[in-house]
């Protein structure tokens, strides 16, 4: 087990070096003297000459070699730099873990901004991830139960039905319908859970219902699947003329061997959830780290932000991918031996 631990950290690692470095390539060099014209054009205007783009290249670095930039950059991460952006000479401070600073508000630090937004993000994801996996094992699980009859046929179709709309359209119609006319959710938005946390689930109890009900249906349909394999399989029919009940046969027994897969998925949905769910976040007025990042797209562009979402969001997708696998040889000891 350690061992197998140890594997997947180490490739968890290198793969997370790897995302650092192409995040770095795309949006510090990829995008050649953009940034250092972008300043210039904000700082000067119609006074920015070729002399004086050369100038903001030169005070934002963008001249020195690749590996040079690509080693401050990691410096940065772990022990702070300071940054030019390009206007004046004056270096401004950017303390550990440093991401960058934003130009779009008022040259913040980017991590400041990370911490302030992710909070409202973490809340909404844990809160509809929670509703849409229980809601599709269990709804799976029924429908695999009673498989072939009208509630597993009707379940079915409705997943189907819910799964063919657009999310965004479900969540601008909850929006318009549940919150601007019927006020049955008057007001939504991220409140601070430490302030007042019943205002925090009232304020976010729509999204979670919109995230879990529109998510739950691959849950269900998936779930299913795996249930009807497991069911068919002969230890359950062993359990089952042991003599024990039912709802224990499916429950304990069967959807302990089917909820491996779902996991996997699971994990990927979860990490996708925590790099900021945007139209979520737009439509119900929650300031994330989607709403951040669509803002920061904005002219002009705050590549810092940019960046700094897309780095963030790919190490969430690997560390949930590593959890996925130790969780994996809990739940399936075949995988610590292969």
């Amino acid at each position: 087990m350690a061992g197998f631990i140890v594997r997947r950290l180490l490739t968890a690692f290198l793969v997370v070096v790897l995302t650092s470095i192409f995040v770095f390539v795309l949006f510090f060099k990829g995008l050649g003297d953009a940034p250092a014209n972008q300043a210039c054009e904000r700082a000067l205007k119609d006074r920015c000459t070729s002399e004086a783009r050369e100038v903001f290249a030169e005070r934002m670095d963008l001249r020195k070699p690749l590996t040079e930039n690509y080693k401050n950059f990691v410096v940065g991460i772990f022990k702070g730099r300071e940054i030019s952006l390009g206007a004046s000479p004056q270096k401004y401070a950017c303390p550990a873990p440093c991401l960058g600073i934003s130009i779009g508000n008022g040259n913040a630090l980017v991590t400041d901004e990370l911490k302030d937004k992710y909070p409202a993000t973490l809340t909404l994801a844990v809160g509809g991830a929670a509703i849409y996996l229980v809601l599709g094992v269990v709804l799976g699980s029924v429908a695999a139960r009673r498989r072939g009859s009208a509630l597993d046929r009707g379940m079915m179709a409705s997943t189907l039905v819910i799964s063919s709309i657009p999310f965004y359209l479900v969540a601008l119609l909850s929006w318009i319908y549940l919150t601007q006319q019927a006020q049955v959710f008057p007001q939504t938005g991220y409140f601070p859970i430490t302030d007042n946390p019943a205002k925090t689930a009232a304020g976010l109890l729509l999204p979670w219902l919109v995230i879990g009900l529109t998510n739950a249906t691959q849950y269900a349909r998936f779930s299913r699947g795996q249930m009807v394999d497991v069911l068919s399989e002969d230890y359950i029919r062993t359990a089952s003329a042991k003599g024990l009940r039912s709802n224990r046969v499916v429950f304990k027994h069967g959807l302990r061997a089917a909820i491996v897969p779902v996991i996997t998925i699971f994990g990927l949905d979860f990490a996708t959830l925590l790099a900021g769910t945007v139209f979520t976040e737009r439509i119900f007025g929650i300031d994330g780290i989607g709403n951040w990042s669509i803002q920061a797209l904005r002219n002009p562009l705050d590549f810092s932000v940019i960046s700094a979402a897309v780095l963030v969001s790919a190490t969430l997708v690997v560390l949930a991918n590593l959890i996925v696998d130790i969780l994996y040889s809990f739940l399936d000891p075949r995988v610590t031996v292969s």
